[in-house]
């Protein structure tokens, strides 16, 4: 079978048992560092990719993606500003809020709360919460009942579970023949929801008429409404179009106020992770250049040998070109199928750890969310593999250049 000469001279070479065991080492060494480095690349940044979508699907999934409210004021008529931006391109839903923050309270145990006035028929369209409920629905905070929906890791620090009487406090105080008291009152919990992020530590929802009497608001009336976008990131813009049509002045906000800061920091430690794992196989690469080199010391006689039996010096430099993209090659294809099988079970590696040795690697208290996530995205894959293959062909230029510029007479010298 026909196979070109520098193909089978430079796969013997890559083969061969040298007898400098050096050499056969720093080989190693390359093929191990590009394996790994190829290996750290697409795992972090799978689960950089992992931060990113549990950012959009669950924090933004539970925080609306715009609000529009009036100006320091009760916003009387929802209904018909609802009615009147319902039409808007790329909106997917629209419900009413009312919003308090305070304090609960149960058998002795206090924790500041961000409480959600709501509607159950609306917030749906708004608000994955209904998907990560763990006990009961949003359907069972009917107005006039004053129930309590309560995060998991809320309801934890508190000590409550369903059917638990807990007491909200608000910073509002009222005034009373007794004298100058907080306003309190008496909740019953209906449910508790997990988003497995650190919304569960500090939201809770209850009916939207409950949270109307609560704050003394009009009847009818409410703190705004809440957007929902097929495209978060044009959030932003919409709901600025939006207050810019109406005939009244309107207050808006959008989740890059909230959220954005954290969506920015994920997207700045991603490049620069990245930035920084790719040294790490540019350091592979330079190692395949100094065991090249060093290929080429060992080989001079070799080479002079091939030369003076008629092979050019493009077949010279060919022949080890081969053998450094063979290094790179499988060190590359390595360390893409451990970064791939790395990638698709972090998740469940690190809960086995957790759950095993009783430890947390990512606390709700801390975190926005409480485990690590992994995303394994094919373009990254595809990317790092292509690039490091790139980079372990360029480092095999300069070696092979130099044995081909051997001169057959200066090399055969000494020997």
């Amino acid at each position: 079978m026909f196979k070109p000469l520098s193909l089978f001279v430079g796969l013997r070479y890559t083969a061969a048992k040298r007898g400098n065991h050096f050499i056969s080492f720093i080989s190693l060494v390359s093929m191990l560092g590009l394996m790994l480095g190829v290996a750290a690349l697409i795992l972090v940044l799978s689960v950089m990719n992992g931060f990113d979508r549990e950012l959009k699907q669950r924090i933004l999934g539970m925080v609306p993606h715009a609000t529009l409210s009036a100006y320091g004021d009760e916003l009387k008529d929802w209904r018909s500003l609802a009615g009147e931006i319902e039409g808007t391109s790329g909106l997917q839903g629209v419900a009413p809020y009312i919003q308090a923050q305070g304090m609960l309270t149960h058998a002795g145990r206090v924790q500041g709360v961000m409480v959600n006035g709501v509607d159950p028929a609306f917030e749906d369209q708004v608000s994955i919460i209904g998907q990560h409920m763990e006990h009961g629905t949003l359907n069972d905070l009917e107005a006039g009942e004053y129930r309590i929906v309560l995060g998991e890791l809320l309801a934890r620090y508190i000590g409550a579970s369903v059917g638990d009487k807990v007491t909200l406090v608000l910073p509002e105080a009222s005034v009373s023949v007794a004298g100058i008291t907080p306003r309190l009152k008496r909740f019953t919990v209906s449910g508790i929801f997990s988003v497995g992020a650190q919304l569960d530590a500090n939201l809770a929802y209850i009916n939207i008429d409950d949270a109307a009497r609560l704050k003394r608001m009009s009847q009818g009336a409410v703190d705004g409404v809440q957007l929902h976008f097929e495209d978060l990131f044009q959030a932003p813009a919409l709901v600025r179009e939006m207050a810019r049509n109406q005939d009244r002045m309107l207050s808006y906000s959008d989740w890059t106020r909230t959220h954005g800061n954290l969506f920015q920091a994920i997207q700045l430690e991603k490049r620069m992770i990245g930035l920084l794992l790719f040294l790490i196989v540019f350091v592979a690469a330079f190692n395949i250049v100094s065991t090249l080199v060093m290929v080429v010391t060992d080989k001079r006689a070799d080479i002079a040998i091939l030369r003076t039996m008629g092979a050019t010096p493009s077949v010279i430099l060919r022949i080890f070109i081969v053998q450094g993209v063979v290094i790179g090659v499988i060190g590359t294809l390595l360390g893409t199928l451990l970064g791939i099988v790395l990638a698709l079970s972090v998740t469940d590696l690190v809960a086995w750890i957790e759950q095993t040795f009783g430890i947390q690697f990512l606390s709700a208290d801390v975190y926005f969310i409480s485990y690590l996530p992994s995303q394994l995205q094919w373009a990254d894959v595809s990317l790092i593999t292509s690039t490091a293959l790139g980079i372990s062909f360029l480092a095999t230029i300069y070696p092979a250049w130099r044995a081909s510029r051997t001169q057959p007479a200066e090399a055969l010298r000494y020997e």
